[in-house]
């Protein structure tokens, strides 16, 4: 049986893995969120939460979290995930005031921290397809982008297993730096090409990108489980990015296009 890839990993020709770091193989800490609830009755109720390290960032998280909810993010797991991952953990010391504020950040090398409320909604439509609901939530995902290792934090809260690449080696190094106080034995790191989505790991229940092209390469469609979801940001014609859905069906794929969205360019290779 072929071993899946640990905390961090590398893809094949991504140069020598990185050290493992101590406690790895450990599990999530602190956190009583269920992983793979797809949802519930009842409406969200903020958790305790620990004061963060430098700055008291529960009731600030909690108040964020509040304005998704009136915002239309619905799902108990995925409103408890975004009370549970300290964002100002992901972003540079000077921008820390702005951690919980609706905005994307900067986070280096031309990139950006997504808004919470895409986030948030790109979390919550993965939790509504049919593999998720049938399953009593999400599986196994790959995630197109790792950027910083916010969204990664946030999806390993809610399903069982996580693949995350970025093609960015500074990045990658700057993701596993941020992840690495919240030891989730569930996520997985890799440096490599991401328009190639990491087929050894597949398939898979869910696919997510933080970056848009001009098409869904056709490598995340084959490696995509019957039944599962992709979401991404697409461009159409004119350059305008919108949020595409794409279900895979036992008849074939079946596209949605949803509202606009803005999203760093999809690009190929490793830097």
């Amino acid at each position: 049986m072929q071993r899946r890839p640990g905390f961090p990993a590398r893809l094949p020709g991504s140069g020598a893995p990185a050290p493992r770091p101590a406690g790895a193989g450990a599990g999530s800490t602190g956190s009583s969120t269920s992983r793979g609830a797809g949802g519930g009755a009842g409406p969200w109720v903020p958790a305790a939460t620990a004061v963060g390290v430098g700055l008291d960032s529960a009731a600030v998280r909690n108040r964020m979290v509040q304005k998704l909810a009136a915002g239309g993010i619905t799902s108990p797991a995925v409103l408890q995930a975004m009370a549970t991952v300290e964002r100002h953990r992901f972003v540079d010391s000077g921008l820390v005031n702005q951690a919980y504020e609706d905005t994307s950040l900067p986070i280096g090398l031309g990139q950006t921290i997504s808004k919470p409320s895409v986030v948030a909604r790109m979390c919550e439509l993965l939790l509504s397809a049919e593999s998720a609901r049938a399953g009593g939530g999400l599986a196994r995902v790959l995630e197109i982008g790792t950027g910083c290792g916010y969204q990664a934090a946030v999806l390993g809260q809610l399903a069982r297993e996580v693949y995350t690449i970025e093609r960015l080696r500074g990045l990658h190094d700057k993701a596993r730096d941020n992840l690495r106080p919240f030891r989730l034995a569930n996520v997985h790191l890799m440096l490599g090409d991401g328009m190639l989505g990491y087929a050894k790991g597949a398939p898979y229940a869910a696919i997510i990108a933080a970056a848009g092209g001009d098409a869904v390469p056709q490598e995340w469609c084959d490696q995509l489980a019957v039944g599962g979801r992709l979401v991404a940001p697409m461009a159409l014609t004119g350059g305008q990015q919108v949020l595409l859905v794409i279900d895979k069906t036992p008849h074939g794929l079946k596209q949605s296009v949803l509202e606009p969205v803005h999203f760093v360019p999809l690009k190929s290779g490793i830097a």
